[in-house]
């Protein structure tokens, strides 16, 4: 059975860090593109950031940059969201998602995980 599972979300005070799993199984994550969306409450999914099967990142959304990295270890079959200098806006369910590119609607998705980044 082909599914994602994340872990590691909860409630941080902004300016923290926090680290996010995504764990694969019933496929092998290093062949496939991982992305990590987004949707806070009262707004549509966005996209973040996504990690081709090449190892090379593009971000969906530039509030991101330089405070959130993506990455995967492939002994693990897990891949891994970084989030640094968290803001409030960050608040959202964050979901893993899987497919053979980088893309919007990718084909596997996560069940999704809260971070609330809150004072």
């Amino acid at each position: 059975q082909v599914q994602l599972v994340e872990s590691g979300g909860g409630l941080v005070q902004p300016g923290v860090s926090m680290i996010l799993s995504c764990a694969a199984s019933g496929f092998t994550l290093d062949y496939y593109a991982i992305g990590w969306f987004r949707q806070a409450p009262g707004k549509e999914r966005e996209g973040v950031l996504c990690l081709s099967s090449s190892d090379r990142t593009t971000y969906y959304t530039d509030s991101v940059k330089g405070r959130f990295t993506i990455s995967r270890d492939n002994t693990k079959n897990t891949a891994y969201l970084q989030m640094n200098s968290l803001k409030p806006e960050d608040t959202a369910v964050y979901y893993c998602a899987a497919d053979r590119i980088c893309n919007w609607s990718p084909t596997t998705w996560g069940q999704g995980t809260q971070v609330t980044v809150s004072s």
